[in-house]
């Protein structure tokens, strides 16, 4: 395997020219969650390039692909990519520009989808060298409830044959570009979207006593939820409840007849997290008509804790070393962000990983999710190639 690991990361390197345009072309053509359109058509077209077979269509605008070894029922693993964009308008000064207004690459879901592509001409190409079959996810939708992931799986992505792991890889601006990261077990968070509306009486603000004035209820209602976590949560599980945005439509001298609340709940056990609603809601309901108002809430489940497999995340770890060297892998914390993953790693062993993409002396240093971010390109390469070696390694176990 030494021969095949040197092979891949001298033609990663060979493809790196080919595999910025990819990433480049997608950057400036960003498409919103579950509208990939033409993100699926380009993807489509570059698999028939190479010559690789593959169902368009899954959850919309996903595609499944697949790539077979020698002896192709004896093992399959898969590997994933998101292709959805964010609604960020771009800030950068570069070449490679949005061009859809509003419309940003601001998650590196376009390094992923080329990465993806990447590690899928490697794989093709030395495929009489390696036994198993290989699973392509292109994945729509990452960035919006209920996720893509969720999709793919109810319409048949790890059936036929089902993979007995799945790996994927997210950009990570924290970390230089050259090194990964890997963490076993518990990653990243469930989260939930908290919706409260608290409905009171209006009225002058010089006469508050003819008013339920539903901006105090619902500064009650924010500070005393905080409790859920200081006081409700197990010290030992990480538990985050943050309220994002309040809404309430009066003036210096004007009490609204209602406050709009927005907010998030993310943790790491699912028990806990169905008891957290519950308790959520007694409590907004409860401080709400004890003031004489009263408060709706909405609780919109969203995507599951992340768990990492931890022999599977071992072996990835160790082939990630032997692929970049000991010095460039290093070990990740918890993240209370949020991932669709998680659903793959709730059916099947899998393993998520961070690609570094940071580089301070060019400035590249912007975080996910900002106008600003952007990647150093020379990522590329190492994400495509990685990949395929993460699944030759596994295919061997």
């Amino acid at each position: 395997m030494q021969s095949l690991k040197d092979q891949i990361k001298q033609r990663a390197e060979a493809l790196t020219g080919e595999l910025v345009a990819i990433r480049r072309h997608l950057h400036q053509h960003p498409e919103l969650s579950f509208q990939e359109h033409e993100t699926a058509r380009y993807v489509a077209g570059r698999l028939s390039d190479i010559g690789i077979p593959f169902e368009a269509g899954i959850a919309g605008t996903g595609i499944v692909a697949k790539i077979e070894g020698k002896n192709p029922e004896k093992k399959t693993i898969a590997l994933r990519a998101d292709m959805d964009a964010l609604p960020i308008e771009e800030a950068n000064d570069v070449p490679y520009r949005s061009q859809n207004p509003g419309v940003m690459h601001a998650c590196g879901h376009d390094v992923h989808t080329t990465c993806l592509l990447g590690a899928a001409r490697l794989l093709y190409e030395c495929r009489d060298h390696w036994e198993g079959t290989v699973k392509l996810l292109f994945q729509p939708g990452e960035e919006r409830i209920p996720g893509g992931a969720s999709l793919m799986i109810k319409e048949g992505a790890l059936e036929n044959p089902r993979p007995s792991a799945v790996i994927g890889q997210h950009v990570m601006p924290l970390i230089p570009v050259g090194k990964v990261g890997f963490r076993e077990g518990m990653y990243m968070a469930s989260t939930d979207e908290l919706y409260l509306r608290v409905i009171g009486k209006g009225g002058h603000g010089a006469m508050p006593e003819l008013c339920i004035d539903p901006v105090a209820i619902a500064a009650q209602i924010i500070v005393a939820l905080q409790q859920v976590v200081s006081r409700r949560s197990s010290p030992k599980m990480p538990t985050v409840l943050t309220f994002g945005k309040v809404v309430a439509n009066g003036a210096t001298n004007v009490i609204p007849n209602e406050v709009y609340l927005e907010g998030t709940f993310r943790t790491f056990d699912e028990q806990w997290r169905a008891q957290a609603h519950d308790i959520i809601r007694q409590m907004a309901t409860g401080i709400a008509e004890s003031m004489g108002a009263r408060c709706e809430v909405e609780i919109r489940k969203g995507y599951p804790f992340l768990y990492n497999a931890p022999e599977l995340t071992r072996r990835a770890k160790q082939a990630a070393i032997e692929y970049l060297g000991e010095e460039n892998v290093v070990d990740l914390d918890l993240w209370l962000a949020a991932e669709d993953f998680a659903y793959y790693s709730q059916v099947a062993d899998a393993c998520f990983y961070r690609l570094g993409t940071r580089n301070e002396a060019r400035g590249i240093v912007s975080s996910v999710h900002t106008p600003t971010f952007d990647i150093d390109e020379a990522a590329l390469p190492i994400g495509a190639g990685l990949m395929a070696w993460l699944a030759l390694t596994e295919l061997r176990q």
